[in-house]
């Protein structure tokens, strides 16, 4: 076998590996400015990593940002969506989680101008 085909061989087990661990919010980021997507909860690296689904879009807000909420009800204000190195559509689909948050129990899509939730999805129970 190639170095070519045993190269996408691994890369197929790795994304089904990927996906039969992880853990997806399934609530739809459900408010009239965030209404499409889920977010999916994986491990890489020994790192929780957070990543918004393809269908995600981004809210047309000034300063979207990844807002996350533990299970003790302890809001983080994590990181922007947009910062200047995002051009146009682009965005910062992925996170890794700080290791000073405990766990994730909801994902808010949180505007920082407006100090106002944008959509948010939760986790059927809490991921770290």
């Amino acid at each position: 076998m190639n170095k070519a085909m045993q190269f996408l061989l691994r890369g197929l087990l790795m994304t089904t590996m990927l996906f039969a661990v992880s853990a997806v919010a399934q609530d739809a980021h459900n408010t009239p400015k965030a209404n499409k997507g889920h977010v999916t909860h994986s491990t890489r690296d020994g790192k929780s990593v957070l990543t918004l689904s393809d269908d995600f879009v981004v809210p047309d807000t000034p300063d979207p940002h990844w807002q996350l909420v533990d299970s003790d009800g302890n809001v983080y204000l994590v990181d922007k969506l947009k910062t200047k190195a995002f051009i146009g559509e682009k965005y910062k689909k992925e996170i890794v989680v700080p290791s000073y948050v405990k766990n994730v129990s909801k994902v808010v899509i949180w505007c920082a101008f407006a100090e106002v939730n944008l959509g948010e999805a939760s986790f059927s129970s809490p991921v770290k």
